[in-house]
């Protein structure tokens, strides 16, 4: 055990100072483990060793402890979580992953674990990024293979913080099928056109579209296409996620609604899908709300809308429906230009729309602050019934 722990500090702490701070926890790691050890081997309680050492709850250890029947005693376990404690992870951490795959008290420490924390300190990764790593890839961390999957996922994603903002979004990039579905999804981007800059944003905000199987990736990047939205259009994965859940009947089954919905030509609809693919994963009942709101209650013309369609994203209760009080509140008061238009104030932050018709008349109209509020909760004030 002497000699691991001096291969893990070696490994993971290569300064005098990093290896003060973290000696102190590898420490009381191993010092709260040493009451687990049975004087017996074949009589080792693993439920006990996951509540009193590893921090899980009663149910957790429960369940956990099936999956490490076979463990005889608590020598591999103290050997992973004095590797952990040394990686930094604090007991929380420890304790949600060993809940989380129980088997990590069962990986090889000198075999695959500091072997894999060396490669990826090879690769550029910090002791903290690395940490993080281990939290996030779960099971993955305990296969040889991660190092040479972050070996292409880095410069896919163009750094390791973008690289980690992606598994954090979809955890199974590192158990994923390299060379059967991520590599040929990649491949098939650059076929069509796009650079390595344009993969690595798609990557990064949709990093689940890499494991998608490579058929069902390549029909989804023609359905995007045929409403309207090219590979370099900066819709592009925004389109992707919108026909992800969707078959070509289906797709087509939308367009429809929304064409009748908001009594849109077919050029209307196809401008809509095309600047909004989003639109196309709202529900019947919220569309048809919104259609009934925009063109009956405020006015708005089929055309106007179809040229603005991020309209159809927004909240109808949250936004579209109190700033819209706000505004004609305003013009009615004589507090705003009539020409002032609504989608304006719509489509600006919350912060700026009070700022720029909320505080600027809080003389004139002191009550609208409040009124403001109401109306975002669902409720409309006395002075918001317009005749």
């Amino acid at each position: 055990m002497l000699r691991l722990h001096k291969y893990v500090l070696t490994q993971l702490l290569p300064s005098s100072s990093a290896s003060a701070s973290a000696i102190s926890p590898l420490s009381r790691l191993i010092s709260a483990a040493a009451p687990a050890v049975s004087p017996n081997p074949s009589c080792f309680a693993v439920e006990e060793y996951l509540v009193a050492t590893c921090g899980l709850t009663r149910p957790q250890a429960a369940k956990a402890s099936a999956k490490l029947s076979h463990l005889k005693s608590p020598a591999k376990p103290d050997a992973v979580l004095a590797f952990l404690a040394g990686l930094g992870l604090s007991g929380a951490d420890v304790a949600a992953l060993v809940a989380k795959d129980p088997q990590l008290l069962c990986a090889g420490v000198e075999k695959t674990l500091a072997p894999n924390v060396a490669g990826l300190t090879g690769l550029g990764l910090s002791p903290s990024e690395i940490a993080r790593l281990v939290w996030l890839s779960r099971n993955s961390f305990r296969s040889r293979s991660i190092v040479s999957k972050l070996q292409y996922y880095l410069p896919l994603f163009g750094s390791s913080e973008h690289l980690l903002r992606a598994f954090k979004r979809n955890p199974y990039l590192l158990s994923s099928d390299l060379e059967g579905v991520v590599k040929p999804n990649v491949a098939y981007l650059h076929e069509c056109g796009l650079g390595a800059c344009d993969i690595a944003k798609l990557c990064i905000s949709r990093p689940g579209l890499l494991v998608i199987n490579p058929e069902r990736f390549q029909d989804m990047v023609a359905y995007a296409e045929n409403i309207g939205v090219p590979c370099g259009s900066g819709m592009f994965s925004h389109a992707l996620h919108a026909v992800a859940c969707f078959s070509k009947e289906e797709i087509a089954a939308r367009v429809d609604y929304l064409k009748n919905t908001f009594m849109w030509t077919d050029a209307e609809v196809g401008i809509a899908v095309s600047k909004a693919p989003l639109i196309l994963t709202r529900s019947k009942e919220s569309l048809q709300r919104r259609s009934e709101f925009l063109i009956s209650k405020v006015g708005l013309e089929p055309a106007y809308i179809a040229c603005r369609p991020t309209m159809l994203t927004y909240s109808l209760e949250g936004r579209l429906r109190p700033r819209y009080y706000v505004v004609k509140f305003l013009k009615e008061s004589g507090l705003l230009d009539h020409d002032r238009g609504y989608f304006g104030a719509v489509t600006i932050s919350e912060k700026v729309f009070v700022k720029k018709f909320i505080c600027p008349h809080k003389d004139a109209a002191p009550h609208l602050a409040e009124d403001y509020a109401t109306a975002c909760r669902g409720e409309v004030p006395a002075r918001f019934s317009f005749t």
